[in-house]
């Protein structure tokens, strides 16, 4: 157990906002963590659990305790002729759990390759990319009530996953440290590639047989070609959500923006490509000041250079106004905002 006091943030979210906290944790264990919240955690002030901070927006000095789960292990505890369940803990890098599943041939993951963050993040906002989300591959996770210091296990159904949404974004936020997360992978893989980019990306790729470690590399290539990397450019991944829409709304859009790129869902919805309404509206490169639109992936907002967590919101609230004024419809923050 690691505490720290008055303690720099920056280098524990993605964006490097320069922001402090009064108290950070690190956490090594289910026991160390149990431990803490039960005797070394001031209940009456903020707390938050973070993973590596890939997916947050400080805006200012947070006045409470910083948690990091930084425990590690992937271990298989279960299978039968067609499945596997791996157990991994939180703190392990979510594109090391995945990278661990191709190597030992278990499907499912492989499409979410190299997301940002860790394991314990990935299920309270139900990550997903490439037409996967985690809740396809999710079994069960185990996490401490903060209150009582008590050790719990969540199930699928108690996740109540949604679109970049769980249980632990609404009822449960902040109630929980998810210390594992159980994850129901195949031995016999069933592809997606028909979302995105995949397959234009196999069609330039030389080998013998579609397997999960070829879509791995193709959804790395992808990743890679039009992402920035944070190390280099600060940025929290898809800072929006793609906005799901009724179907007379997208027929409205359509009609009036032939190329629109939108992907049907059940009950006559549609999910529109954010990044594309961002790009279509004249954004993509779009910057002022410090921010800045990425000039190769309109979904990100990139901090340009020492920019403020406030000036990263207003920029964002910038594009935000843009695109309702084209499209009258609002985009949804996927960043968290602290």
């Amino acid at each position: 157990m690691d505490i720290q006091k008055n303690s720099s943030l920056k280098n524990y979210n993605t964006f490097g906002v320069h922001v402090a906290c009064s108290t950070l944790v690190n956490l090594n264990s289910t026991e160390e963590a149990q431990a803490f919240v039960n005797i070394g955690l001031d209940k009456n002030k903020a707390h938050l659990v973070i993973g590596e901070g890939s997916n947050l927006l400080f805006t200012k000095y947070f006045d409470g305790t910083i948690i990091r789960m930084q425990n590690k292990g992937i271990e298989l505890i279960d299978q039968n002729n067609k499945y596997v369940w791996i157990k991994a803990s939180a703190g392990e890098k979510w594109d090391d759990f995945v990278k661990w599943s191709v190597e030992n041939k278990y499907a499912g993951a492989e499409n979410l390759s190299l997301i940002p963050g860790t394991v314990g993040a990935a299920p309270i906002q139900n990550i997903g990319a490439y037409g996967v989300e985690l809740a396809s591959i999710f079994n069960a996770l185990e996490a401490i009530e903060i209150d009582s210091g008590k050790l719990h296990r969540f199930y699928l159904k108690e996740l109540r996953f949604g679109y970049r949404d769980s249980v632990f974004k609404q009822k449960l936020k902040d109630k929980y440290i998810i210390t594992a997360v159980i994850l129901k992978l195949n031995k016999f893989p069933f592809f997606k590639i028909d979302y995105g980019n995949i397959a234009a990306e196999l069609e330039k790729m030389t080998f013998e047989n579609l397997n999960i470690g070829v879509i791995r590399q193709a959804v790395i290539q992808i990743r890679t070609s039009k992402l920035p990397d944070p190390k280099e450019m600060g940025n929290a991944g898809s800072f929006f959500k793609n906005p799901i829409v009724s179907k007379e709304k997208y027929e409205n859009l359509k009609q009036l923006y032939p190329n629109l790129v939108a992907y049907p869902l059940e009950n006559e919805l549609f999910k529109l490509a954010a990044g594309w309404l961002i790009e279509n509206a004249g954004l993509k490169g779009y910057s002022k000041g410090k921010v800045g639109v990425h000039k190769n992936q309109a979904l990100i907002i990139v901090n340009l250079g020492e920019a403020s967590g406030k000036e990263i919101l207003e920029f964002s609230q910038d594009i935000q106004q843009k695109i309702t004024e084209k499209y009258g419809l609002l985009l949804e923050r996927e960043v968290y905002l602290i």
